[in-house]
């Protein structure tokens, strides 16, 4: 205990050594550790939400903004595709399932995602309040959205065109929520969900008045023209002209289905056959364009790991600079209490305990530097959670302690234990005679 409270006294007695190896330490290590837990929190957020998504497919375009659009909705989508061409594609034999989405629409910053109940499903999430959808415009929504604006079971909104606060509202179409989903630590919690019917509804009630002016006034011109005619010309056209209107209803109506457009479809494979043959068939044969979220996925992990290595190379040099500050500073300090040393060794102090009190300074300052490093890499981590929520509305849940960590802690360690393994030795050696005759 004596020489703990002696290395301690050594170590505040030099402040601005001491004070340099500790702001050093705490940069390397804080950058590491920092590194290391955000690195975590993207690749646990990006596996959670690929689950048993095999393929997306969507417009043509960036396949990485596909999947970044379609699965993390963190970017704006290529485009939209036909219906009809994704639901044959979704018959296909090597297709086990195929989940469709439509989205262009949000509410105060949220996506509003039409889509059917095999959605949340996909993530196991469960309803906390309320119940699913069951018809247009009714929404459940995600446990993040409901409580970051408070909304609760009975509350409507109208959303806004486009994907970010500020657009246009449609204020002909409220929804009303009817459900709340617990938290899935996925991107659910961040989306509003409802069925696709209500984004078709919404995107195309504008189109639909449009048509339908037109229409009335083509009518109206017609019946002018029609009503200057003979009576008996009228009679005589009145089957025809019911017979091509039931037609022209039918023909609409198969026009209207084929028009249908979605956003993207997630897709899962029936067997491993399918990831060979699916992606090439759909990008070549089709005016649709097929990504396989793993791969991509995997593609960013590698574009990203090329500035994580450089940053943990540059905060690996830093820590280094530490140890080299530490072992300065515990030389130095080592020559100005030679006599100091040699006199403790007269008052019975054994070579090991000053070999012990030498190394424990260097310990005690290492394990000091790391602790301030994980407490700056949370303090790091708290200021990305909240620029990711701002910008993204993710954010990153849980302070766990990850393995790496440890590896940082020995790390840590081994660079003060060798800082002050040199001035150990020479305390070791020295001649307490030639010391105490010199001072």
């Amino acid at each position: 205990m004596n020489i703990f409270r002696l290395s301690l006294r050594n170590m505040t007695s030099r402040p601005l050594s001491t004070t340099l190896s500790l702001v050093l330490l705490t940069l390397g290590v804080g950058m590491i550790a920092l590194l290391l837990q955000v690195s975590r929190h993207i690749q646990e957020q990006m596996e959670n939400n690929i689950r048993e998504i095999d393929m997306v497919v969507g417009a043509k375009g960036s396949p990485l903004q596909l999947i970044l659009s379609a699965v993390y909705h963190i970017d704006a989508p290529t485009g939209n595709i036909s219906l009809q061409e994704a639901e044959q594609l979704q018959k296909n034999r090597l297709v086990e399932s195929g989940i469709p989405l439509s989205y262009g629409d949000s509410y105060k910053g949220y996506r509003i995602v039409g889509t059917n109940h095999q959605y949340p499903a996909l993530y196991e999430a469960t309803v906390a309040n309320g119940r699913l959808w069951q018809k247009s415009f009714e929404v459940a929504i995600g446990a993040t959205v409901a409580k970051n604006l408070s909304l609760k079971i009975g509350d409507t909104f109208t959303g806004a065109h486009g994907l970010a606060e500020g657009g246009e509202t449609h204020e002909d179409h409220a929804y009303q929520i009817v459900g709340i989903l617990g938290y899935s630590n996925s991107v659910l919690d961040q989306l509003i969900l409802t069925a696709t019917e209500s984004v078709w509804e919404v995107h195309h009630h504008e189109d639909h008045e449009e048509s339908a002016h037109e229409d009335h006034d083509e009518s109206a011109h017609e019946d002018h023209e029609e009503s200057t005619h003979e009576d008996h010309e009228k009679s005589a056209h009145e089957d025809h002209e019911e017979s091509a209107h039931g037609d022209h209803e039918e023909e609409m109506h198969e026009a209207h289905d084929e028009s249908k457009e979605i956003t993207a479809m997630l897709v899962k494979f029936r067997n491993p056959m399918a990831m060979v043959q699916l992606p090439r068939l759909v990008n070549e044969n089709t005016n649709m364009q097929a990504a396989v979220p793993a791969y991509e996925i995997s593609r960013l992990f590698s574009l990203m790991g090329v500035g994580v290595d450089t940053l943990s190379t540059i905060a690996l040099v830093i820590m280094a600079v530490s140890g080299l500050s530490v072992f300065i500073s515990l030389y130095n300090a080592l020559k100005d209490r030679q006599y100091e040393m040699a006199l403790m060794r007269t008052y019975g102090a054994t070579r090991w305990q000053l070999v012990w009190l030498v190394l424990q300074e260097g310990l005690l300052l290492t394990l000091a530097g790391f602790l301030l490093g994980i407490l700056f890499s949370r303090l790091g981590l708290w200021l990305v959670s909240g620029l990711m929520k701002a910008s993204y509305h993710y954010e990153f849940s849980g302070w766990a302690w990850v393995p790496e960590e440890g590896w940082l802690l020995a790390i840590a360690l081994a660079i003060g234990l060798l800082a002050s393994l040199l001035p150990a030795i020479r305390v070791f050696r020295i001649n307490i005679s030639k010391t105490l005759a010199d001072a």
